[in-house]
C-alpha cells in the first residue's frame, strides 16, 4: 500500500505541477513571484518557483534588471509598519508583539529567495543570481539593498555546519578537475600536466569547502605543498621534473595559493575555517608537520611603491619595501592596505618573512616586483593574534621582518 500510495502521489503531484505550469502561460517574472509568495501549496510552490528561475536564467541584462529593481520597490519593506510594531513590542513585550515586529521588518524578498532556494539547484541559481546582481551594483548602487539580503540569507546557508572539506586529488571526477583549473586565481594552471603536478605527488595536497546543495561546485579550495623547511620562491615548489619528498619526511605545510571559487558568494567568509580546518586534519595524518605557513602574493605592493620616491624605492631593496608595506601601509579604518594581509592576519597568522624574486612570473612582477610573504599560522598563537588584530589592529610579525624596517629607518 505504501508503494502504491506514493505512486498515486507522484502521478498527482506531476499532474498538478502541469496544471500551475498551463496556468502560469504568459505571466511575466514579476506577477509569477507574487504568485510564489502567496502560495500556499508545496507542489504548486515548487513549479511557481522552478518557473521563475527558469525565466530569470533566460532573461537578457535589461529583463534582470527590471526584476531587480521589482525586488528592491515592490517587495520592500513598510518604514511605518516597522516602527509601529516596534513601537507596540516596546510597550508590550511578548511572542506575538516580537513576530510582528520581526515580519514587519524584514522586506518580502527575502521569503520569495528562501522560496527559490526550496527547489531542486535552487542554490545554485540563486547564487549565479547575485553574481549579476554585484555586478549590476557596480553601475547603479541602489540596488544594494538586495545583496544586503542575499548576504543575510547566504550568511546562514553556507554556514560552516553545511560545509564539507573534500580532498581532491588526481582520481577526482574530471568534472571537479576542470573547475579547479578554471578557478585558480593565484598561480594559473596552464595544462592537465600542469594539474598533475599540483595534485599527484606524494608532497602535494588540494582540498576544497563543498555544499551539499552544490556538491560539483567547490566553494573554494586551496592547494598545500609539503615541505622540508620553509620555502621562499613559488618557482621552486611549482617546478617541473623537481623531485618528490615522502608525505612523512615532511615537517612543514605550505598554503601556496586559496582561491574562491563563485562570485556570487564575494563576502561570505570560508577561507578561515578552510586553512584551519585542513591544518588540524594534516596535524592529525602526518606527526611530522612542525610548522604551518604560506607563501602568499602581495598584491598592492607595486601600485603602493607607485605613491612614494622613486630614488629611495630604487635604492631600497625589495623585500625591505614588501616589509614596510605589510606592517605600516594602512587604510583609513587602521586595517592593512594589503588585501591578502587583512586576511591571514585576520586569521591569527603572523608575517613570518618576506623574499625578493620569489614570483618571478609575468603576474608576479608587475604586482609585486617578485616578492613574496610567508605567513605563519602559530596553532598555538592564532586566537591571540586574531584577538589584537581584531580590536587593535595590531599586526603579528616575526623579529627578523620588524628588523628589516628597523634598518632602513636606522639608515643601515
Amino acid at each position: 500500500m505504501s508503494y502504491l500510495g506514493g505512486l498515486f502521489s507522484t502521478v498527482f503531484e506531476r499532474r498538478f505541477a502541469r496544471k500551475v505550469s498551463s496556468q502560469a502561460q504568459g505571466r511575466g517574472i514579476k506577477e509569477l513571484s507574487l504568485d510564489l509568495l502567496g502560495a500556499t501549496g508545496e507542489v504548486s510552490g515548487n513549479t511557481l518557483a522552478r518557473l521563475i528561475l527558469d525565466e530569470y536564467g533566460d532573461a537578457d541584462a535589461a529583463d534582470k534588471r527590471a526584476f531587480f529593481k521589482f525586488m528592491l520597490h515592490d517587495l520592500e519593506i513598510d518604514p511605518e509598519h516597522v516602527v509601529d510594531s516596534l513601537k507596540q513590542y516596546q510597550q508590550a513585550p511578548s511572542k506575538r508583539s516580537y513576530r510582528a515586529y520581526a515580519r514587519a521588518s524584514e522586506p518580502k524578498r527575502q521569503e520569495l529567495l528562501r522560496r527559490l532556494n526550496q527547489v531542486r539547484g535552487g542554490t545554485g541559481r540563486l547564487v549565479s543570481m547575485r553574481k549579476d546582481l554585484l555586478q549590476m551594483m557596480r553601475d547603479d548602487p541602489t540596488l544594494g539593498p538586495i545583496d544586503v539580503d542575499f548576504q543575510h540569507l547566504f550568511a546562514s546557508w553556507f554556514n560552516r555546519g553545511f560545509l564539507v572539506l573534500r580532498p581532491i586529488n588526481w582520481s577526482s571526477p574530471a568534472e571537479i578537475l576542470e573547475k579547479i583549473i578554471a578557478y585558480e586565481a593565484v598561480h594559473a594552471i596552464d595544462s592537465w600536466d600542469d594539474l598533475r603536478l599540483r595534485l599527484r605527488p606524494s608532497d602535494r595536497r588540494c582540498f576544497g569547502f563543498f555544499h551539499p546543495a552544490m556538491p560539483d561546485e567547490p566553494l573554494i579550495f586551496v592547494e598545500v605543498a609539503l615541505t622540508i623547511g620553509i620555502p621562499n620562491s613559488v618557482q621552486m615548489l611549482l617546478a617541473d621534473g623537481r623531485d618528490p619528498i615522502d608525505a612523512e619526511d615532511a615537517n612543514t605545510a605550505v598554503f601556496y595559493s586559496i582561491s574562491n571559487c563563485q562570485e556570487g558568494l564575494a563576502g561570505v567568509s570560508f577561507g578561515n575555517s578552510l586553512i584551519k580546518q585542513v591544518a588540524a586534519d594534516l596535524s592529525r595524518d602526518l606527526s611530522g608537520l612542525e610548522t604551518f605557513v604560506t607563501l602568499s602574493p602581495i598584491p598592492g605592493l607595486a601600485r603602493w611603491l607607485e605613491t612614494h620616491d622613486a630614488a629611495a624605492v630604487k635604492a631600497t631593496p625589495i623585500d625591505v619595501q614588501a616589509a614596510r608595506y605589510l606592517l605600516e601601509a594602512k587604510r583609513g579604518d587602521g586595517a592593512p592596505l594589503d588585501p591578502v594581509a587583512r586576511f591571514h592576519l585576520g586569521n591569527g597568522a603572523a608575517v613570518h618573512a618576506v623574499h625578493a624574486g620569489a614570483d618571478i612570473s609575468e603576474n608576479g612582477m608587475r604586482q609585486s616586483g617578485g616578492a613574496m610573504v610567508n605567513y605563519l599560522y602559530d596553532l598555538s598563537q592564532v586566537t591571540t593574534n586574531h584577538e589584537h588584530f581584531v580590536t587593535e589592529k595590531t599586526v603579528a610579525a616575526s623579529p627578523e621582518v620588524r628588523a628589516l624596517i628597523a634598518s632602513v629607518k636606522s639608515g643601515n
